[in-house]
């Protein structure tokens, strides 16, 4: 049987009295693009902050291609690239100067050009990041996350901050990424339904149910995913106004 890209067994995380993930095994293909969906508080950020060894588990097991994120942590920084939702980045370095930086970090990086081109920051790259928009942050920050050419790819919350014309088109980024092993958490069940080969339905930090978009609708016996999503965890999905920020 072909290695996994990613390859999680029972993961459980607590923070003090709160159980954040309970139980989530999870076996991804390689140029699979899986897509997290849950609410907010589900266990989606902290299963994929284990997944790239931003977080220990305090039990269970991930690889990601055979690497253990904790043992082989400088093995792993470059087949894995992270976009977190938050993006810390150094105030006062332009765009170009970061993308430069992040490349200077692998042997063979994406050119600056086609990072700068892939999410649409050219006209930005001599701006400085605290002068960036919400959502050219988070572009930004999808960038830097491709900067190595990385094998697997973790995006968390991909589109927040962005407008529906912004959306769209970094949803054409996200799918010319054609041997990437994409993992893209989400709450926006467009996003999902447009990306994803399979998606991972988890609530109160456990997977309840794990197939494509089409195979959930059918085990739900609903008319769409948002319907199934509720008829699967008793909740509903937040819907954002992400445009306050967007550009």
């Amino acid at each position: 049987m072909n290695e996994p890209a990613i390859h999680a067994e029972h993961l459980q995380k607590r923070y003090g009295d709160t159980l954040a993930v309970a139980d989530v095994s999870l076996r991804v293909e390689p140029g699979e693009v899986l897509g997290i969906l849950g609410t907010n508080g589900a266990g989606k950020t902290t299963t994929v902050e284990m997944i790239a060894g931003l977080r220990t588990p305090d039990s269970g097991q991930v690889t990601v291609f055979g690497l253990d994120p904790r043992r082989d942590r400088a093995a792993l920084r470059q087949v894995l690239g992270v976009q977190l939702q938050k993006a810390q980045l150094h105030d006062t370095l332009t765009v170009v100067e970061l993308v430069n930086l992040y490349r200077s970090f692998y042997p063979d990086p994406r050119p600056t050009d086609e990072l700068l081109d892939l999410v649409e920051l050219g006209s930005q790259r001599r701006t400085r990041f605290d002068k960036l928009s919400g959502g050219q942050q988070q572009r930004l920050s999808i960038a830097l996350a491709l900067a190595g050419r990385p094998r697997v790819v973790i995006l968390d919350e991909l589109t927040t901050g962005l407008d529906p014309r912004a959306r769209r088109r970094m949803w054409t980024s996200i799918e010319s990424l054609t041997e990437e092993t994409v993992v893209l958490v989400s709450h926006a069940m467009d996003e999902v339904e447009r990306l994803c080969d399979r998606v991972a339905v988890i609530d109160a930090g456990r997977v309840v149910a794990l197939d494509t978009c089409a195979g959930i609708i059918r085990r739900a016996g609903t008319a769409g995913l948002e319907d199934a999503f509720v008829a699967l965890t008793g909740k509903e999905l937040e819907h954002e106004n992400d445009e306050e920020n967007a550009a």
